[in-house]
C-alpha cells in the first residue's frame, strides 16, 4: 500500500500523526481534532504548501497515527512525542536552560532549597522560575520569617529523645529554631511550611490578615512579646509583596500567555496570577522549522507550560484563541480592564526577551543577524527579493544655495564606504527638492546601467515623504527600473515608511532590527550629505570674501590662502605683510575690503 492511499484509511478521529523519512527516523509529529482531514492537507499539489512545508512532504515515506479520547489528549501526547523523538521539522523550543524550582523536601521538619533537578520522590516542587536571582530571593526571604533547617540530618522523635545532635551554630544566632534538639515540635514546624507553600501558591494577603489578627489577639490578652513576633512577620510579608507585581484581587486566578512572532522565531511568556499577584513568569523562546499558523504555535506553548507546572487555571487570558480545545478551561481575549493590562504586561515581556535575543546573536553570530534583519526588513515592506544592496538619497541647501544630494550604499546590511558617492545639483534652480531628488536619482541609476548594470541595489531608500517619493519613482520609471528594484520613503518626523501607489504610511515596529536599519542608513546619508554641503558652503564664502576684490583673482586667492592660512588671518596681518605678496595698492585694498565686511 503507497503512502497516499494509506493516509485515505487515517480515521476521523482525534489523535497524533507521525511522518517518517526513507531511513524510519521521525521527522514531524503534529495532533488533530481529525485525524484525516488534518493529515490530507499535506498532500496537496506542491504550489498550494509553503517552501518549508513542500520540502518536508517531499522527504515524508511513511505516516502513522495514534487515536487519543480528546483534543487535550493529543496536545500532551504530541508535547511528548516532539520531546522523545526531536523531529527536525517540529517547533523547537530554543531555550536549553535548565530552570530553578523551590523544594520542600518529603521528610520530617522538611527543608526548603533551591534546585535544578526536577526528582519525583514525593517531595513538593514550586517553578520552574526564569529568574534564578528571583527564586533565591524569595528562599531567603523564607529562611528570615520562618527560622528553618538546612542541614541534612535525619530527624526523628528518638534521635530527639537520645539527643544525638548538638544545635548548630544557626541556633545559636536565631537562623533556626533547633529541631533537631527539639527546639520547635513537628506539628508548629509543619504549620510555617503549609504557610511558605500558601505563600508560594499566593495567598500572601491571607497570611498577612491572619498574622494581623493574631497580633490583635495577643496585643488585647498583655502578651506584648507574642505580639511583637506576630508583627514582625506580617511586616516583613507586607515589605516582600510591596516589591512583587500585584494586581486588582478582583482579577482572581488566572493564567495568562502572550506571543510574539518574528520570522521562523516565536517568543512566548506565561505568568500564573494568584490572588492578584503574579506569582510566576517563564519564558520560552520557539524556532519554527517549517512554517506555521500562530494559533498552533500558541498551542504548543501552552501544552509546554502545561507540562512544566501542571494544571492550569480555569480562565486563560491570551492574545488570540489557540488552536485547541481543554476540558474546564475557558480561554479569554481581553479587550479592556485589569485582564487587558496582565495580558499587555505579559506581552512586554516577550518582547523584551526578543531584543535581548537579537542583541546576544547580533554579537554572538553578526552574519546569521544580519541575514535575519534583511528577511524581516524584506517581509515587512513585501519585497520580492532579499536586500543585500540598499542605496538612500538626501538632499542638503540652505535657501537654495549649494544644493547638493549624497548616497550612500549598504550591503549585507552595514555601511559599504568605497561605495558613497557625492552630487552637486546640476539643473534644478533654487530650493526644488522634489526636482532635485528627480535629478540625482535618475543620474546615479543611468550611469549605473551604463557602466555596471548586474550591481543595482534591490531596495532604494528616499530621505523624505511622498513628494520626494513620486519624483524619485517617475525617474526610475523613466529609467524602466520599477519593476527591478523596491524604492521606499522614510519620513523623519514620525518615522513613517511610504510605499509608491499606497497614501497611508506602513506599519513597522518601532523596536524592529527592520526600522532601525533603515534609520541608521538615512541618518548615514543625511550625515554624509550634511559634511560635504558644508564644505561646500565654506568654501564658497571664502571665495566671495575674497573674490568680490577687484584685482584678486584665482591665483593670488591660492598665494594669499597658502601663506596665510584663513581669510581671518589675512584680515588680521598689516599693509606690510601683504604688500610683499600683491603690492601696497592692492594690499591696502584687501584691508580694507575685509575689515569693512567685518563691520
Amino acid at each position: 500500500m503507497n503512502l497516499r492511499e494509506k493516509i485515505k484509511l487515517f480515521p476521523h478521529s482525534p489523535g497524533v500523526y507521525r511522518y517518517y523519512d526513507a531511513e524510519g527516523n521521525v521527522i514531524y509529529v503534529g495532533k488533530a481534532k481529525d485525524l484525516h482531514k488534518r493529515v490530507a492537507q499535506y498532500f496537496v499539489p506542491a504550489e498550494r504548501l509553503t517552501r518549508k512545508t513542500a520540502v518536508m512532504v517531499s522527504k515524508i515515506a511513511d505516516a502513522e497515527y495514534t487515536v487519543v479520547e480528546s483534543e487535550a489528549d493529543a496536545l500532551l501526547l504530541e508535547n511528548n512525542l516532539i520531546k522523545q523523538f526531536k523531529p527536525r521539522y517540529n517547533i523547537l523550543l530554543k531555550d536549553s536552560k535548565t530552570y530553578p524550582w523551590i523544594c520542600i523536601s518529603s521528610e520530617a521538619f522538611p527543608r526548603v532549597f533551591l534546585t535544578r533537578r526536577l526528582v519525583r520522590d514525593g517531595s513538593r516542587y514550586f517553578g520552574p522560575y526564569s529568574s534564578v536571582i528571583h527564586a533565591r530571593n524569595l528562599v531567603e526571604f523564607f529562611h528570615t520569617v520562618y527560622p528553618l533547617r538546612t542541614c541534612r540530618h535525619k530527624i526523628t522523635s528518638d534521635v530527639i529523645l537520645r539527643g544525638k545532635f548538638r544545635p548548630c551554630l544557626n541556633f545559636h544566632i536565631g537562623k533556626c529554631m533547633g529541631c533537631c534538639a527539639g527546639g520547635i515540635s513537628e506539628k508548629e514546624y509543619d504549620e510555617n511550611i503549609e504557610e511558605i507553600v500558601k505563600l508560594l501558591k499566593g495567598g500572601g494577603r491571607e497570611i498577612i490578615q491572619h498574622y494581623r489578627s493574631l497580633m490583635t489577639e495577643a496585643a488585647e490578652r498583655m502578651d506584648f512579646e507574642q505580639a511583637q513576633i506576630y508583627k514582625e512577620k506580617m511586616l516583613s510579608l507586607e515589605q516582600h509583596y510591596s516589591k512583587s507585581v500585584i494586581m486588582n484581587s478582583t482579577v482572581g486566578d488566572v493564567d495568562v500567555f502572550s506571543l510574539i512572532m518574528d520570522g521562523a522565531d516565536a517568543f512566548g511568556n506565561f505568568m500564573r496570577i494568584r490572588g492578584g499577584a503574579v506569582i510566576q513568569s517563564l519564558n520560552l523562546g520557539f524556532k519554527l522549522m517549517i512554517e506555521e499558523e500562530q494559533e498552533a504555535v500558541l498551542a504548543m506553548f501552552i501544552a509546554e507550560i502545561q507540562s512544566k507546572f501542571g494544571v492550569l487555571a480555569r480562565e486563560v487570558i491570551v492574545p488570540f484563541m489557540p488552536d485547541m480545545e481543554l476540558e474546564n478551561i475557558e480561554f479569554r481575549v481581553p479587550v479592556r480592564g485589569d485582564k487587558l493590562a496582565l495580558l499587555e504586561l505579559s506581552a512586554r515581556n516577550a518582547k523584551e526577551m526578543r531584543l535581548n535575543t537579537l542583541k546576544q546573536q547580533e554579537h554572538t553570530d553578526p552574519d546569521a543577524y544580519r541575514n535575519m534583519v534583511m528577511e524581516s526588513l524584506m517581509k515587512q515592506i513585501g519585497m520580492k527579493e532579499l536586500p543585500v544592496h540598499i542605496e538612500c538619497f538626501d538632499n542638503s541647501n540652505i535657501q537654495g544655495t549649494n544644493p547638493v544630494s549624497a548616497c550612500v550604499v549598504f550591503r549585507n546590511a552595514v555601511p559599504s564606504k568605497k561605495d558613497y558617492r557625492h552630487f552637486k545639483v546640476k539643473t534644478v534652480v533654487g530650493a526644488n527638492d522634489y526636482a532635485t531628488m528627480k535629478e540625482v536619482v535618475n543620474r546615479r541609476y543611468s550611469r549605473m546601467l551604463a557602466e555596471n548594470p548586474d550591481d543595482l541595489p534591490q531596495l532604494v531608500v528616499i530621505d523624505g515623504g511622498k513628494g520626494q517619493l513620486s519624483f524619485a519613482y517617475e525617474a526610475l520609471a523613466e529609467l524602466g527600473l520599477t519593476d527591478k528594484l523596491t524604492v521606499i520613503a522614510l519620513a523623519e518626523r514620525m518615522e513613517e515608511v511610504y510605499r509608491v501607489g499606497d497614501p497611508y504610511p506602513m506599519f513597522i515596529d518601532r523596536n524592529s532590527p527592520a526600522l532601525k536599519v533603515l534609520q541608521q542608513i538615512r541618518d548615514e546619508a543625511h550625515r554624509f550629505g550634511i559634511t560635504f554641503h558644508r564644505k561646500l558652503r565654506g568654501k564658497a564664502q571664502i571665495e566671495s570674501a575674497l573674490r568680490d576684490i577687484k584685482g584678486v583673482g584665482e591665483k593670488t586667492e591660492q598665494r594669499l590662502l597658502l601663506r596665510f592660512g584663513s581669510v581671518a588671518r589675512i584680515a588680521a596681518s598689516s599693509a606690510d605683510e601683504l604688500a610683499e605678496m600683491v603690492g601696497r595698492p592692492l594690499a591696502e585694498r584687501i584691508l580694507q575690503q575685509l575689515n569693512n565686511n567685518e563691520e
